[in-house]
């Protein structure tokens, strides 16, 4: 026998709602049954934003700056920014981030330099500000970015997620549909759910290298 050779496994929209009906021991009868399950699978993304850090949708942007100017709205997909640097003749500089409190307690926001901290204003359209305000429109910002996954808008979408996570979005869009088709079911489809998304998540993470030095003291004893 030989393997497939193939690493393309990818199902659509249509598939996860049939598999996650199956879970709940149902079959999709109707066109609202599409309908309704289209938007828990949404709402379930939603979720996983307010769950933590996704891999997958973190996205390197940047931001001209414009002398005078300290605010700047970002993109709506934004849900948070990482990391932020200026960068200033080829050369990054780090900003630091802060608090809404402190960014409020500036005592002059017209002071003008190179900005050296931030703070992320998050509303529907996300407002950076940054201070000291811009000295010159050169200056440009570099931002990594937690963006919203993508939006499932029809049957025949693929997912915008690793495959690495299929498995926990079936468990999950099959308790998302439990909570309202089979809610006999809930309980046990939710402990599934979890323990998917537990697994996955830990996948899911960012790696470095870790080093530990030994420190050597001498005891003298008398």
């Amino acid at each position: 026998m030989t393997t497939s050779n193939s690493t393309n496994f990818e199902i659509d929209a249509a598939e996860y709602i049939e598999e996650a009906y199956e879970r709940c021991g149902l079959e999709v009868r109707t066109g609202y049954d599409l309908t309704t399950a289209r938007r828990s699978l949404n709402l379930m993304f939603t979720e996983w934003a307010n769950r933590g850090l996704n891999q997958w949708t973190i996205t390197q942007r940047t931001q001209a700056i414009t002398s005078g100017d300290r605010e700047y709205s970002l993109g709506t997909d934004v849900i948070d920014i990482l990391n932020l640097v200026v960068r200033r003749s080829g050369t990054d500089f780090s900003m630091t981030r802060v608090s809404r409190s402190d960014d409020l307690a500036i005592p002059n926001k017209a002071t003008t330099g190179r900005p050296t901290q931030f703070f992320l204003d998050r509303q529907i359209t996300p407002n950076l500000k940054v201070w000291p305000t811009p000295e010159n429109s050169t200056d440009v910002i570099h931002y990594d970015a937690l963006t919203r996954i993508e939006d499932v808008d029809s049957q025949v979408n693929t997912m915008d997620v690793p495959f690495r996570f299929y498995p926990c979005l079936s468990a999950g869009l099959a308790y998302y549909l439990s909570l309202k088709k089979a809610p006999q079911r809930t309980q046990m489809l939710k402990a599934i759910y979890e323990e998917e998304f537990e697994r996955a998540m830990g996948e899911d993470r960012d790696r470095s290298s870790f080093t530990v030095s030994p420190q050597y003291a001498y005891l003298r004893s008398n």
